[in-house]
C-alpha cells in the first residue's frame, strides 16, 4: 500500500499576542523546524486514526452520507476530526470519490514526558492532517487553500484563538499575521458553497512573508510549565468588557507597536525590532495589571531579565502563564553566559532553528529549509 504523508511545523509568537485575536490587528510569528507529521494509507471499509500520545492504538470511523463518524466517547482527535471534515467537503464538491484511510500522527512538538513546549501542536495537527488529504487525493496543498481549511475546522470547533498557529504552520518562516474578520467569514458560510468561500478573499486576514535582518538571532528559552492559550485567552475575554477604555488602548497600542516591528524587518534594523519587542513585553505586563490574568510568569520574568542583561531583548511568547519566552539578540552576541544562568533557575534552551518552505518542480512538494537562526 502506498502512504501519503505530509508534515508541518511547530511556530512561535513574536509580537503582537492577546491583541491579535481582535480582527485586523497584526502579529510576527515564527515556524519552527519541530514538526507533527500525519500518514495516511488507504483502507478497505472502515478507517482508523492513531497516536503515540493517545497509547498508539487505533480508533476505528466510518462514513454517514459521505462524511467521517468516530464515537464521541473514543474521540481525543477532534482537531483531526474537524480538518478531515472540512477537507473532505471541498473534496467532495471538486467531484472526487471519497476513500477511507488509516490516519497516523508522529508529534515533536512535546518533550520525551509527553509535556507541550508551546509550539502551536492543535494548528500544526490540523495542517498536517490537511496538507496530507489533499496529496492523498492529488489536489495542490497551496498555502491559502490550506489556511483557510484549517481555519475553518478550527471555527467549527469554536476556537477562541487567532488562527495566527495556523498560518505559521502553513506558510513557515517568519511572517507578519493578522486575522480575518470571522463574523463575516460564519456568515459567507451560510450563503456560499465552501469552494466560493475558499475562493473569496477573507477582510482583514494578512499573511505576508518577513525577510529577518542578516545579523538576528532568535533565543528560545522554555520555563518547564505548559499553559493552556484557550483558558487564559477566555480570562481575558471574560474582563473585556469592564475595562473597554484600557483595551482599546491597549489594542491600538499594539497595532502600533507589531506595524513598527514589520517595518523594521523591512528596513534590516535589529534595533528596531529589540526595541518593539521591549514595548510588546510592557503592553502585555499593562495588560495583565488591568486584567489579573498572569501572563508573564515569575519564570518567565527571570527569563526575559536575564536575556536582557545579556544584551537581548526578550518578552513571553503566546499566551503566556508559562512556556517559552523568546529573545531577540545580535548573532555577533555571545549567549553561553545566557543558556548558562538560565540553566541554574531551570530554563531550558530549546534549540530550534526557523523553519521555511521551498516550492520544488512537482506540484504537490514543498521541501523545507531549516535556517540556523534559532
Amino acid at each position: 500500500m502506498t502512504v501519503t504523508e505530509a508534515s508541518a511545523p511547530g511556530k512561535l509568537f513574536i509580537a503582537g499576542e492577546y491583541a491579535v485575536v481582535t480582527p485586523g490587528h497584526p502579529s510576527i510569528l515564527v515556524a519552527l523546524d519541530q514538526f507533527i507529521t500525519v500518514s495516511l494509507e488507504e483502507a478497505d471499509t472502515t478507517g482508523t486514526i492513531r497516536s503515540a500520545q493517545y497509547g498508539g492504538l487505533p480508533i476505528p470511523w466510518t462514513r454517514e452520507e459521505d462524511q467521517l463518524v468516530i464515537d464521541q466517547r473514543e474521540n481525543p482527535f477532534l482537531y483531526i476530526t474537524e480538518a478531515v471534515k472540512v477537507t473532505e467537503r471541498y473534496i467532495k464538491e471538486s467531484g472526487t470519490p471519497l476513500s477511507y484511510f488509516h490516519l497516523s500522527v508522529k508529534s515533536e512538538l512535546d518533550n520525551a514526558s509527553g509535556k507541550k513546549y508551546g509550539l502551536g501542536s492543535s494548528g500544526a495537527v490540523t495542517v498536517a492532517t490537511i496538507k496530507a488529504l489533499l496529496k492523498f487525493y492529488a489536489i495542490d496543498p497551496e498555502f491559502e487553500l490550506v489556511y483557510k481549511l484549517a481555519a475553518l475546522a478550527h471555527l467549527s470547533v469554536k476556537s477562541n484563538g487567532s488562527f495566527g498557529d495556523i498560518a505559521a504552520s502553513t506558510y513557515g518562516g517568519w511572517i507578519a499575521y493578522a486575522c480575518f474578520d470571522r463574523e463575516w467569514v460564519t456568515n459567507k458560510a451560510t450563503e456560499l458553497t465552501l469552494t466560493e468561500l475558499l475562493e473569496s478573499a477573507w477582510p482583514q486576514l494578512m499573511i505576508r512573508p518577513l525577510t529577518p535582518p542578516a545579523n538576528l538571532r532568535l533565543v528560545i528559552g522554555w520555563t518547564g510549565s505548559p499553559a493552556s492559550t484557550t483558558h487564559l485567552v477566555d480570562r481575558v475575554n471574560d474582563v473585556r468588557g469592564g475595562i473597554d477604555d484600557f483595551y482599546k488602548t491597549f489594542l491600538e497600542a499594539s497595532k502600533k507597536c507589531v506595524n513598527a516591528m514589520i517595518a523594521a524587518f523591512e528596513q534590516s534594523d535589529l534595533q528596531a525590532i529589540q526595541a518593539g519587542i521591549r514595548e510588546n513585553r510592557l503592553l502585555l505586563q499593562q495588560l495583565t495589571a488591568h486584567t489579573g490574568v498572569v501572563i508573564e510568569t515569575p519564570p518567565l520574568t527571570q527569563l526575559c531579565d536575564l536575556a536582557e542583561k545579556n544584551l537581548g531583548a526578550a518578552k513571553s511568547s503566546g499566551a503566556g502563564g508559562g512556556d517559552c519566552g523568546i529573545v531577540i539578540i545580535d548573532r555577533q552576541a555571545g549567549i553561553i553566559p545566557l543558556i548558562s544562568e538560565w540553566e541554574k533557575v531551570g530554563i531550558m534552551n530549546l534549540p530550534l532553528h526557523v523553519f521555511s518552505y521551498v516550492r520544488t518542480a512537482h506540484a504537490i512538494e514543498w521541501k523545507g529549509v531549516s535556517e540556523y537562526d534559532a
